[in-house]
């Protein structure tokens, strides 16, 4: 859903405003509904509403992008392994203190091939009410870090929580990063029931999909294997977040 389908909300309000008469019940109405479609426009990530972010790749073969967010931890090495194994290689949003404090890790996602993405500094929870300039300065240090630990440069950014904004967006353009989104989002983090994950990952899959995963944990690992044996299974091949970004510099 693009600005275009909120100017025609805006709009209807308004005529359903003078139809009724500027009832005050009316603009109150109007008022929520409005704030409810930009809350919603702000948590949704496909909806482009404040940053145009990639959620998918247009293709017409079987393939699909595994990406992991909020790392490396004490898990990630069992993911590169398995990952090795089925020689298949994923995008990680990686987070600037988890880089710190896991660094032989990042460096292993690196030289294994794997892409790179920034997550910011710190994965703040107030994410969604820092200013331009914080966010700039959470974006900028994770590039540091990067960096620093890693010898590359990355233009990849994923926002926090899917969550976009004003001031995001402005930071995001003051950085000169490409915001990415997904279309599969596993909800790892919030189910315990391994089955349930893996039943919206693979349900939820398309051609081209972005996979939203986390390397943070015993049970999406455990996912992870059953997930790349149905891939395989299904004869779907793998690509890495770069390459979309790559393929439309081409179009």
């Amino acid at each position: 859903m693009k600005h275009y389908l909120f100017i025609l909300f805006y709009l209807f309000c308004n005529v359903f405003i003078y139809a009724f008469h500027g009832s005050f019940w009316v603009y109150l109405f109007c008022f929520f509904a409005f704030s409810a479609v930009v809350v919603w426009g702000s948590f949704d990530i496909e909806l482009d509403y404040f940053v145009n972010s990639i959620t998918h790749k247009r293709t017409r073969i079987k393939e699909v992008a595994l990406t992991f967010d909020d790392g490396p931890t004490e898990f990630t090495p069992k993911f590169l392994d398995v990952l090795k194994e089925h020689q298949v290689k994923a995008t990680f949003f990686c987070i600037g203190k988890q880089i710190e404090k896991y660094p032989e890790t990042f460096q292993r996602i690196i030289a294994e091939g794997h892409t790179i993405g920034n997550h910011t500094l710190s994965h703040s929870n107030s994410t969604g009410f820092l200013s331009a300039s914080k966010m700039i300065h959470e974006i900028e240090k994770c590039d540091e870090i990067i960096q620093n630990t890693g010898n590359i440069k990355t233009s990849l950014y994923r926002p926090p929580f899917g969550v976009t904004n004003p001031n995001i967006a402005k930071a995001i353009k003051k950085t000169n990063k490409k915001s990415i989104g997904w279309n599969v989002r596993s909800l790892d983090t919030i189910i315990d029931d391994e089955k349930k994950i893996y039943g919206r990952v693979t349900k939820g899959l398309k051609k081209g999909s972005i996979i939203l995963l986390h390397d943070t944990s015993e049970k999406t690992y455990r996912v992870l294997i059953d997930l790349l044996v149905f891939l395989k299974e299904k004869k779907y091949s793998t690509f890495t977040v770069d390459s979309v970004i790559n393929s439309n510099k081409n179009d």
